[in-house]
């Protein structure tokens, strides 16, 4: 009797599935401003305080080409974008190897974490006077209180992605002969690199929140200088388009987040 070989039946190919995420975004963002149109046109609520969407578009091209508190909308975009990314580079300097200590040694725990959970649940306008006492009205003193306010989600973070490294990696480094530093180096900081992204991309939020606060004081320029002259004097569209503005500019900021995950960190999620 001849045994026949077996061949084997390749499996179907399962079409990707559709995405419907993107799509029902839209149609939210679309509804609500459906909604606001409809507000601002039979009058549910007065001018002064919900302008039209044609207004606030108004507003948005008039602050672009004229400009709107000494400054024009591009030269608002880039001293609110110098704050924040200044503030988020000095969050990171500090931020990553105090998670480290942190994470890797009982000193470092007993010296820092007091003070991160000490900072961590201070809002900036609690602490905006005394920075303001300490290191003036300058522009030291705005990039500061951002980046203390982004520092906290980092270094916690970084703490969990460090402490997200399994025995087996690094017994396995150690027995190759690996040192401390290098056993860092090499196995606990590329196991937190998906942590310290994720706690980037939340204190960016945390940026663009402080921003507004830490440009309430001597600020020529900025998104949320422009926000809080318009609103002293109640022009509640150019209101409306700064704070849109800054939405759109953290957006833009968390999309190219995650490209850069998927781009070079593409085993997170996977098994």
């Amino acid at each position: 009797m001849v045994d026949l070989p077996l061949t084997e039946t390749p499996a179907p190919r399962r079409r990707p599935a559709l995405s419907w995420a993107p799509y029902v975004g839209l149609v939210t963002i679309g509804g609500l401003l459906l909604l606001w149109t409809l507000a601002s046109a039979f009058g549910w609520a007065s001018p002064v305080f919900l302008p039209s969407p044609g207004r606030v578009w108004d507003a948005f091209l008039r602050v672009a080409t004229e400009g709107y508190a000494n400054a024009t909308l591009a030269e608002h975009i880039a001293a609110s974008l110098w704050r924040v990314f200044a503030a988020l580079i000095a969050a990171m300097v500090v931020g990553v190897p105090a998670g480290l200590l942190i994470a890797t040694s009982r000193v470092g725990r007993g010296i820092l974490d007091p003070l991160i959970e000490f900072i961590r649940p201070l809002p900036p306008l609690a602490y905006l006077p005394l920075i303001i006492i300490w290191f003036g009205i300058g522009e030291p003193s705005k990039v500061l209180v951002i980046a203390i306010a982004m520092l906290a989600p980092i270094v916690i973070s970084t703490v969990s992605g460090v402490r997200a490294a399994s025995d087996s990696q690094i017994q396995a480094a150690r027995t190759f002969g690996a040192s401390r530093w290098q056993v860092i180096r090499e196995v606990m900081v590329p196991a937190a690199l998906p942590s310290i992204l994720t706690g980037i991309r939340i204190a960016l939020g945390a940026g663009w929140t402080t921003l507004v606060a830490a440009e309430l004081v001597a600020a020529t320029r900025g998104l949320g200088y422009m926000i809080q002259s318009a609103a002293q004097f109640l022009v509640t569209d150019m209101v409306i388009a700064g704070i849109l503005v800054i939405s759109a500019l953290a957006t833009i900021s968390e999309l190219g987040l995650r490209y850069i995950e998927r781009r070079y960190l593409p085993w997170i999620g996977k098994s």
